[in-house]
């Protein structure tokens, strides 16, 4: 199989961090007997095509009180599609760890249900759109709470770890451009969207009082 040059530098300078990473995840299968496992299915599942996310968002922007977290998590995750879909993913063009029967990654992946994916592997798409979508709520929320919209992300990059459909150094990329992105989201939404957005009731209609209220004497 020929790499980029790109994708064979990933794969060699960091082959260390993402076996010992990928190995110390894998002691959560080992260790629980598999219990994670759904959990970590469910977890992916979520960010499958980023689906889940846009919809959130969409449902976050219908009302006046979440528009501005929508608003952003709507940004942030387009830019992050952008960064690493439709461009990382295709100059890099890494195989997925499964990709080599050879590897140290395929008998876990085997283990783990062998999971299949159909793009590239570097950065991490479930990552990245999980913190794409997450960091927005983080910057804009009361830090003293938002902070554990970020778990969302952190637990996204464990469970593709975990079902070994991606490098731990692909997370790390998904992180990096998922984070990147929600910040610009953030700055989009914040300063380029006009305010009369954000103030308008899209259910006003359904407050107004009806029209046949009063009675008419005969």
């Amino acid at each position: 199989m020929e790499l980029t040059p790109a994708a064979y530098w990933l794969n060699t300078a960091l082959a260390g961090f993402d076996q010992s990473v990928t190995g110390a995840v894998h002691q959560l299968y080992l260790s629980a007997g598999g219990f994670f496992t759904p959990f970590f299915k469910l977890i992916s599942l979520l960010g499958k095509g980023g689906i889940f996310l846009i919809i959130l968002s969409i449902c976050l922007m219908l009302y006046k009180k979440t528009r501005r977290y929508g608003t952003a998590m709507a940004f942030g995750l387009a830019i992050g599609f952008i960064i690493a879909n439709l461009f990382l993913k295709v100059v890099i063009a890494r195989p997925r760890p499964y990709a080599d029967e050879a590897s140290y990654f395929y008998p876990l992946w085997d283990m783990l249900g062998r999971a299949m994916e159909s793009d590239k592997s570097f950065p991490s798409g479930h990552t990245n759109a999980a913190f794409a979508a997450c960091v927005p709520v983080f910057l804009l929320g009361n830090k003293k709470y938002s902070w554990t919209a970020l778990l969302f992300g952190v637990l996204m990059g464990i469970s593709r770890i975990y079902l070994v459909v991606h490098f731990p150094s692909d997370v790390v990329g998904g992180l990096l451009t998922g984070t990147l992105a929600g910040y610009l989201g953030t700055m989009v939404a914040m300063r380029s969207v006009p305010k009369i957005w954000y103030e308008r009731d899209f259910f006003e209609w359904a407050k107004r009082p009806g029209k046949h209220d009063s009675t008419v004497d005969t």
